[in-house]
C-alpha cells in the first residue's frame, strides 16, 4: 500500500509502507535457516495453524530446546523471516537473530536482510544489514521486554511462563517489534487456568496453554480465525503452497500465466485474464495493467488482514466479467518475478512500461485501449507512465498520493503518536523521537529517499488522459485532501476529463471502516473491496475504453 509503514521487510530497514505499527493477526512468515544459529538438539517440534474455516492462512513451525527457540511461519505469497531466540533467565530472551527473504524465495535463497537484536538491561541493540549497508540502532526498553514478530506465538509461551513464575494472573509485557524497532504494549491475562487473553494494541488473541506453557490452540475472535496445533513429525512435514491465481469456477474469462520481459534484463511473472468469446466479446479487447502499492507485493496485492485482502484479484474478476482484460504482476524480486526488489518508484515505473509494451504485442489486445490502475504507491507510479506515453488510454488512481513522501511520513508519525496512549504532554517529544529514529534507519534506504523527495503534483499536471480518482474518506494513510489536490492540479493544467469520487466510511483499502486508522485494521471483519468502488471503477473503464 503506500503510506502506511506496515510489516514489509525488504525496501527499508523493516517491512514498512510508511509508518504505523500494526500487529496483524496473520503476518510475517518465518523460515528456519541453517545460517541463523548453530545446530541444536531439537527436542520439541510443533506447528500452529491459523485457519479461517477450512482454509489455512498461515502456520508457524517451532522447534525448542532448553536454550534456544527456532520458529518459522509459512504461507503462500508472504515474506519469510528466519528467527532464532536465545533464551535467558526469568523466561526472557537474551538475543534474537533473523534473516529476511522475499516472498516465495526458494530454500537456499540469499536473504535480502539479516540482523540481530541483543537485549542488554534497559536497551535493545539492533544490528542489521540491508542493501549492502550495515546499521546499528539502540532503543530504550522497559524491564521484561520480549521480541515479537507478527503472528509469532513463541512470545505468548514466554509471557505465560513469566506470569506463572511470578505467580500473577495479569502481566504487562513490553514487546520489541522487530519489524519497526519500537516497543509496543502487550498484556497477558489468565481467564482460566489453561486459557489466556493476549492483547497487543487492543488486538486480542485467546490462547489455550498446557501445564508446560505450550500453546495448544486458540482463536482471534475479532476476525474469526482459529489456531490449531500439531505436534511432532507432522509439523516438520508441513510446506506452504504456491498462491492460486486461477479464475473461479464458471468465470466468463480465462487466466493465463505470462512472463513479461523488461529492458533491465529481468522478467516479471503475471496473470493475464482474458474475457471469453462466449461472454459476447468481439474483436480486440481493452486491457488494464494493475500497479501495486509500496512494499513487496504479489500480483493480487495480498495483505494479511481480515483473512486476506486481494485488491487486484477482485479488480481482475470484476473487469473480466465486463469484457476488459487485466494483466497483474508480481513485483520485481517477488513471487515468480526476477530483478532487484530494492529499487525506487522510478524503477518500478519502468516495469509497468514493460507490461504495457508486452500487452501491445498480444493479438487479443487493442493497443489503443490500454489503461493503468494503480493503488497507493501505484497511484503515484501510474501518472509517471501515462505522462510520458500518450498512447495510454486512461488512468485510475486508487488512494494515489499528492504530497511528497516527507509530508506523508511526518503526518503518519504524528497521527500514530496522537492516536496512542502516550500522555498528551509527552506527544511532541515522542513525535520528534520517532521522526529521528525513522530518518536514521528506514529513511536511509534508496526507495525511501526517492519517495520522500518526489512531488507527485508536477507529474499529475502532465497527464492528459481521462483520469478517475477514487478515495476513501476515512483513509488515514493517504488523506482525502490528496485526492482533491490531484483533481485540482490536473484540471488546472488543462485536463478536463478528470473524475473524482470520494467514498464515505472507507479506508485506504476501500473497505468499510468508519475510523480508518491503521491500528484498527486487525479488527476489520471483511477483506473485500466495497462493491460500489468496483462498480464505479468498472463502469468508468467500460465507458472510457469503449470503441470510438
Amino acid at each position: 500500500m503506500l503510506p502506511f509503514i506496515r510489516h514489509r521487510w525488504p525496501r527499508a530497514v523493516f517491512p514498512m509502507t510508511i509508518l504505523v505499527i500494526v500487529v496483524l493477526a496473520i503476518g510475517l512468515l518465518l523460515l528456519i535457516s541453517p545460517r541463523a544459529a548453530a545446530a541444536q538438539d531439537l527436542t520439541r517440534h510443533s506447528a500452529m495453524l491459523i485457519l479461517r474455516g477450512e482454509d489455512t492462512l498461515a502456520f508457524e513451525r517451532v522447534a525448542r530446546t532448553a536454550t534456544h527457540v527456532r520458529a518459522e511461519v509459512l504461507g503462500p505469497g508472504q515474506p519469510r523471516v528466519a528467527v532464532v531466540h536465545e533464551l535467558g533467565a526469568d523466561h526472557l530472551i537474551r538475543r534474537t537473530v533473523f534473516e529476511v527473504f522475499a516472498p516465495n524465495a526458494a530454500d537456499g535463497a540469499t536473504a535480502i536482510q539479516t540482523g540481530s537484536v541483543d537485549f542488554l538491561g534497559d536497551t535493545a541493540v539492533m544490528e542489521f544489514v540491508a542493501g549492502g549497508q550495515t546499521r546499528t540502532i539502540r532503543v530504550a526498553t522497559p524491564p521484561g521486554t520480549l521480541p515479537i514478530i507478527n503472528n509469532d506465538l513463541v512470545v505468548v509461551e514466554q509471557a505465560v511462563r513469566r506470569a506463572r513464575a511470578l505467580g500473577v494472573d495479569t502481566l504487562s509485557v513490553p514487546l520489541f517489534a522487530l519489524s519497526a524497532a519500537q516497543v509496543i504494549d502487550g498484556r497477558i491475562e489468565f481467564i482460566a487456568a489453561d486459557t489466556v487473553r493476549f492483547t497487543i494494541m487492543q488486538n486480542v488473541t485467546i490462547v489455550a496453554v498446557d501445564a508446560q506453557s505450550f500453546v495448544t490452540g486458540g482463536s482471534v475472535p475479532s476476525v474469526g480465525l482459529q489456531i490449531v496445533v500439531i505436534e511432532g513429525a507432522p509439523a516438520l512435514a508441513m510446506r506452504a503452497g504456491r498462491p492460486n491465481y486461477a479464475p473461479p469456477a464458471n468465470a466468463p474469462y480465462t487466466a493465463e500465466e505470462v512472463i513479461v520481459p523488461t529492458r533491465a534484463g529481468h522478467t516479471l511473472a503475471g496473470t493475464l485474464t482474458l474475457p471469453s468469446r462466449e461472454a459476447g466479446t468481439r474483436g480486440r479487447l481493452p486491457a488494464v495493467v494493475t500497479i501495486t502499492g509500496s512494499g513487496h507485493q504479489d500480483r493480487d496485492e495480498f495483505v494479511p488482514i481480515a483473512g486476506g485482502y486481494r485488491l487486484f484479484r477482485q479488480v481482475a474478476d470484476t473487469l473480466g466479467r465486463r469484457g476488459i482484460a487485466v494483466l497483474r504482476m508480481d513485483d520485481r524480486g517477488i513471487g515468480g518475478s526476477g530483478g532487484d526488489p530494492l529499487g525506487t518508484s522510478a524503477d518500478f515505473a519502468d516495469d509497468i512500461r514493460a507490461a504495457v509494451a508486452y500487452l501491445r504485442t498480444r493479438p487479443e489486445i487493442d493497443p489503443a485501449r490500454i489503461a493503468l490502475v494503480g493503488h497507493s504507491e501505484g497511484g503515484m507510479i501510474a501518472p509517471m507512465v501515462a505522462a510520458d506515453d500518450r498512447r495510454i488510454a486512461a488512468v485510475v488512481l486508487l488512494a494515489g498520493t499528492a504530497y511528497t513522501g516527507r509530508q506523508i511520513i511526518d503526518y503518519q508519525i504524528a497521527n500514530s503518536v496522537r492516536g496512542s496512549n502516550i500522555p498528551e504532554a509527552q506527544q511532541d517529544s515522542a513525535i520528534a523521537a520517532h521522526a529521528a529514529q525513522f530518518d536514521s534507519t528506514t529513511g536511509r534506504s534508496a526507495w525511501m529517499q526517492y519517495f520522500m523527495a518526489y512531488d507527485p503534483q508536477p507529474t499529475a499536471r502532465r497527464v492528459r488522459q481521462p483520469t478517475l480518482i477514487l478515495q476513501g474518506a476515512t483513509d488515514q494513510q493517504v488523506r482525502k485532501e490528496e485526492a482533491e489536490l490531484l483533481d485540482r492540479a490536473m484540471r488546472a493544467a488543462g485536463n478536463r476529463r478528470v473524475t473524482l469520487r470520494i467514498f464515505p466510511d472507507q479506508n485506504h483499502f476501500f473497505i468499510h471502516d468508519p475510523n480508518g486508522h491503521p491500528a484498527g485494521y486487525t479488527a476489520l471483519k471483511s477483506a473485500n473491496v466495497e462493491p460500489v468502488v468496483l462498480g464505479t471503477l468498472a463502469d468508468w473503464l467500460v465507458e472510457t475504453l469503449r470503441r470510438n
